[in-house]
Order: structure tokens, then C-alpha cells, then sequence
């Protein structure tokens, strides 16, 4: 879905004029089973099954329901569930309740199965983009300001270490697969994600994405650990699709010890509250506040504040990370 301008409250709103590519048809996703079909279109990001069996979308005007499919029964509910994960890879039943997996296709799927869901069982589906994006795609869609889309690109070309943030759905990671598609093709992408869903368009990306325990609690990967091993293989940029743990010690750690032109991203939805969100990680990772503090300042060079607003996602500010009188952190304008 592309991003849109924000624009001042009470003017008009012109026709959306998205890229070409924007405009075909996305592919199906066999995986998805009788989700397919309410896949393919290009405007569609997710699609949420509820507790009482209705179909949810969302299509860049907020959520919205579904009423060609009707009300899905429990069973039925439970079964699609079931394969969507079993489609993943993994497991689903009452031993595991709850899963996390990307489908062939690069949907990613995420189901809940009662008790721990209050209600039925509970399906949500990212439907990832297969074109990736580029700068000069946002541009057009006017997801950027031509200002903001040089300063972007400045950004890369300087190696600056760049946080991305927003709200949930607010297109941070379709960003950051845009900036890291202005990397120079000679240098080499590693990308550490939860679920792999970065789609970037450079011919040098290798991907690592987390493994979570079995059944028994063993064999889990983290995202720390996955951030440790891009050390050891001649990254020119580290790449994290969501800093929401502990990693965050190693991605600062990493962007502090020679890695320029990295970047990641993290679920904050005001710039201002950024510095509580990175110091609430930091603590997961045994960090005292001053400690992470030091590393971020040092790390971060500068941050992309993303919105969304009615349903429409736009680049909001791109300012730089300093502290306050008081030592805490806060987002400042160039």
C-alpha cells in the first residue's frame, strides 16, 4: 500500500496516483487457501479473522469487514488456522496454542487458538509485497517530500545509522527496504528479522531470520544472537527488520564498533516518547538507563518518524537523537 502525504487538516484530498507497479494485481498466495482470493488486491496489507468468525481487511482506509465470506464457524476457523501454520512449517494445537510463521509467497501468518484466544480462533495475515519499494516510488505516491526523499538518500550515501519509527502499520519496514535499496551495489546487505519480511531490491542481501523453540522450549534463535552472527560475515550494513528485545544492545553495540550505514526499526508512535521505548529494551538486555543512553547517542545518527492518519502512511520527520538537560533522550530537528 503506498504512503500518502499528510496533509493539513481540512484540505482536500487529491486523487491517489501510485507508481505503476502499485497498480497490478498482487499475486495469488496458494498458501492462504480460501484467504487467497482476498489477497490479491494490490491494496490489501492484512487480513484479520476475529474471535466470532467475521473477515477483517485492511486496505489503507483501516480496517474494514469481509461479507463475501460470511461467518466462519470455530471448526472451520480452527482447520484454516491449523494449515495456514502447518503451511509455515510448524505446529499448531492445544499444546501450541499460539504461532508465528512466513508462508511461501512471504505472507506472514500469525494464529491464536483458545483458551488463550477469549473467543474463536484468531487469524492475522501480513501480506508482504513482492516489488519491493524504492525512494523514488514513495516519492511519487507521496509518501515523501522531495526534500525529505534527498535528505533519505543523503543518509545512505553518508552511511548514517538510521532509525526507523512508527505505529504499527505505519510502513516501516516497506521504508526501510526503500532506503536500503539506495545502498551502492558493491556493498553487502545482511538483514536480521523475526520473520523475514524485508523485500529489497540490491543484488548482495543475505537474510537471517529468528527460529522460535519447539514444543520441548528448545532450539530457539533470537534476534541477539542472529545480530552476533552478522559480525562474522563481512556486512557492509546490518540491517534489523524490529528492534523489540534485547538486540537492541547488539544492534548499538554493532553500529558502535565500525558498522556504519546500518539501520533498524522500532514500534514508537510518538518521537518523543522514543527515548523511554529504546530505554525499556535497553533494560531487557541488562543495560542501565545511562549505559543505553551512551550507546544510542553514539549509534543513532539520525531518526525517521513515520505516521499514519486515516489510514494513509507518510514520512512525518527526520530529526536526530540528542539528550535533554536531564540526560534523557528526545528527537530534534536538524
Amino acid at each position: 500500500m503506498p504512503f500518502v502525504a499528510v496533509r493539513p487538516e481540512g484540505a482536500s484530498a487529491p486523487p491517489l496516483q501510485g507508481p505503476p507497479e502499485v497498480l497490478v494485481p498482487a499475486p495469488r498466495i496458494p498458501a492462504l487457501g480460501v484467504l487467497a482470493p482476498f489477497a490479491e488486491d494490490p491494496a490489501v496489507t492484512d487480513l484479520l479473522l476475529d474471535g466470532d468468525g467475521r473477515l477483517w481487511r485492511d486496505a489503507g482506509a483501516g480496517l474494514e469487514t469481509v461479507d463475501a465470506i460470511g461467518r466462519v464457524d470455530a471448526a472451520d476457523a480452527r482447520r484454516l488456522a491449523v494449515a495456514l501454520v502447518a503451511a509455515g512449517g510448524r505446529h499448531l494445537d492445544d499444546a501450541v496454542p499460539c504461532a508465528d510463521v512466513r508462508l511461501p509467497g512471504g505472507a506472514r501468518v500469525h494464529a491464536v487458538l483458545p483458551p488463550v484466544s477469549t473467543g474463536g480462533p484468531l487469524v492475522s495475515v501480513r501480506i508482504a509485497r513482492q516489488r519491493p519499494w524504492r525512494l523514488d516510488a514513495l516519492e511519487r505516491a507521496g509518501a515523501a517530500r522531495p526534500d525529505q526523499a534527498r535528505a533519505l538518500r543523503a543518509l545512505v550515501a553518508e552511511r548514517r545509522n538510521v532509525l526507523v519509527c512508527g505505529p504499527a502499520g505505519s510502513g516501516k519496514t516497506s521504508l526501510l527496504a526503500a532506503l536500503m535499496a539506495e545502498v551502492p551495489p558493491g556493498e553487502r546487505i545482511v538483514t536480521v528479522e523475526d520473520v523475514a519480511e524485508l523485500v529489497i531490491d540490491h543484488p548482495h542481501v543475505v537474510g537471517l531470520e529468528a527460529r522460535q523453540a519447539n514444543s520441548d522450549g528448545v532450539g530457539g534463535i533470537g534476534l541477539a544472537a542472529l545480530v552476533r552472527e552478522t559480525l562474522r560475515m563481512r556486512p557492509d550494513r546490518i540491517v534489523v527488520g524490529e528492534c523489540r528485545g534485547a538486540e537492541i544492545a547488539e544492534l548499538l553495540g554493532a553500529l558502535n564498533t565500525g558498522h556504519d550505514g546500518g539501520a533498524g526499526t522500532v514500534h514508537c508512535a510518538d518521537p518523543d516518547a522514543l527515548g523511554a521505548r529504546l530505554e525499556a529494551l535497553g533494560a531487557l538486555a541488562g543495560l542501565s538507563p545511562e549505559a543505553l543512553r551512551a550507546q544510542a547517542l553514539a549509534a543513532i545518527h539520525a531518526v525517521v518518524q513515520l505516521g499514519r492518519r486515516d489510514g494513509r502512511r507518510s514520512v512525518e520527520r527526520i530529526g536526530l537523537l540528542t539528550a535533554r538537560d536531564d540526560g534523557t533522550l528526545t528527537v530534534v530537528d536538524p
